[in-house]
């Protein structure tokens, strides 16, 4: 049975960062979020507090989203000192208030870490995810008619490897969990997606150290094993991506 029925509602304290500024000092202020729900999902209720600052003439809480399906990873927060809010496999948009109760205090925060400078309150510049793509998270091709789709055999089982790490969808709650701010287990899954099928071995070589030298020039830290990123993940992408991303990295070594 649920904690709430369907007729009463809660109050929290949301004591949550507000910054006007990647160049502003940041602080805490502390709101009060009246009539919410349990069938309110976490950003429903950001958006119930913010209708209520506007009439009471103080500036809304700027917060990031866009799909509100656990789609886009845009949502990102850190709440109660957790990426997503720490339940498993659950994007911000997809955290509903049952999971609190009525009188609870909540801290929300925006991911912190040195390759995502904080633009306004909650949303940060995650951009330097798109450089580390943009270095090499992709295979060239030939342009054309499309290839006959039995052209290149795939086994199921590369197939199935190829897809895990392609479910990463790039929120950054990796980077935001870890004590390091590294970005391994996002750069992990987009060399590991093409390091398994063969349209993606003959740039190999380049994309590896050309996506590490990327994430290095970004800012981000190393992994040094406390496997925060993949608790975090709302994809439930494995370290096994990061083992996966030495050994590439240790082939153009050798080569």
């Amino acid at each position: 049975m649920s904690e709430h029925t369907a007729h009463e509602t809660m109050t929290l304290k949301l004591i949550v960062w507000r910054q006007k500024g990647p160049d502003e000092p940041g602080r805490f202020e502390t709101y009060l979020a009246r009539d919410i729900t349990e069938h309110h999902s976490f950003l429903e209720m950001l958006d119930v507090v913010n209708e209520d600052l506007i009439r009471e003439g103080i500036e809304p809480i700027v917060f990031d989203h866009d799909c509100r399906e656990g789609i886009c990873g845009t949502c990102s927060q850190v709440i109660n000192g957790l990426a997503h809010g720490g339940q498993t496999r659950t994007t911000v948009c997809q955290l509903h208030m049952r999971k609190f109760k009525d009188g609870d205090t909540i801290y929300i925060e925006p991911w912190r870490a040195k390759a995502f400078p904080i633009l306004k309150d909650l949303m940060v510049d995650r951009s330097a995810l798109d450089r580390i793509i943009q270095a090499g998270g992709y295979a060239s091709v030939n342009t054309g008619a499309a290839p006959d789709g039995n052209a290149i055999l795939i086994s199921k089982e590369d197939a199935d490897y190829a897809m895990d790490a392609a479910e990463c969808i790039g929120c950054g709650a990796c980077v935001a969990a870890c004590p390091n701010g590294a970005a391994m287990l996002f750069t992990g899954a987009k060399v590991s997606q093409f390091a398994s099928l063969p349209q993606g071995r003959e740039e190999g070589r380049i994309r590896v150290t050309g996506m590490l030298q990327a994430m290095q020039e970004c800012g981000f830290g190393n992994c040094t094993n406390h496997y925060e990123c993949q608790a975090a993940c709302p994809k439930g992408i494995d370290v096994k991506f990061i083992a996966r991303l030495n050994r590439e990295y240790l082939k153009t070594l050798f080569m």
